[in-house]
């Protein structure tokens, strides 16, 4: 039973099918095979035009740059068209301000949107490659502490043998 749980365990890590074979057959494979992808330079050469742009706008609207820069253009826009300006472009209560704030904000959350949904596949894809790769490591290391049993029980039999020898 347990060499087909390995055996299915395999078929599952290296996306292959395998004919029964030993355990130290199944062993030699998990370790000659690797199993773990770069998953970014994977998402990097699966990425559109606009998924770059959504990715770049995503990290100029997230930064304290942009939010610096954002606060200093409102205050700007309110001190010339509330203060400096006779006749002001966009008089209080800023209604053209109001506009232009309303449509960065509809267009800028669909666009994170975008970019977090990618980034969520992308970690869905990294969890999955590092469960395979806990898996083989797993049971590579489950297979060397059998190999280490059967060696310690090697050794007690050739020490029980020499103890009967010198006993003789």
């Amino acid at each position: 039973m347990k060499e087909i749980n390995k055996s299915a365990i395999v078929k599952m890590l290296l996306n292959q099918d395998i004919d029964k074979k030993s355990e130290e057959e199944l062993l030699d494979m998990l370790v000659d095979n690797p199993i773990s992808v770069d998953v970014d330079k994977m998402e990097e050469e699966s990425m559109t035009f606009g998924d770059k742009v959504a990715d770049k706008l995503t990290e100029i609207a997230g930064s304290w740059g942009f939010i610096i820069g954002f606060s200093l253009f409102l205050i700007g826009w309110i001190i010339l068209n509330g203060i400096i300006l006779v006749h002001a472009i966009d008089p209080f209560p800023f209604i053209l301000l109001n506009l232009v704030l309303s449509c960065v904000a509809a267009l800028q959350a669909p666009i994170i949107m975008m970019s977090q949904n990618r980034q969520a596949k992308k970690d869905s894809l990294r969890n999955k490659n590092d469960y395979k790769t806990d898996l083989k490591t797993e049971l590579i290391i489950e297979e060397l502490h059998d190999k280490i049993d059967e060696i310690l029980a090697r050794q007690k039999k050739i020490e029980k043998t020499i103890e009967t020898l010198k006993n003789k």
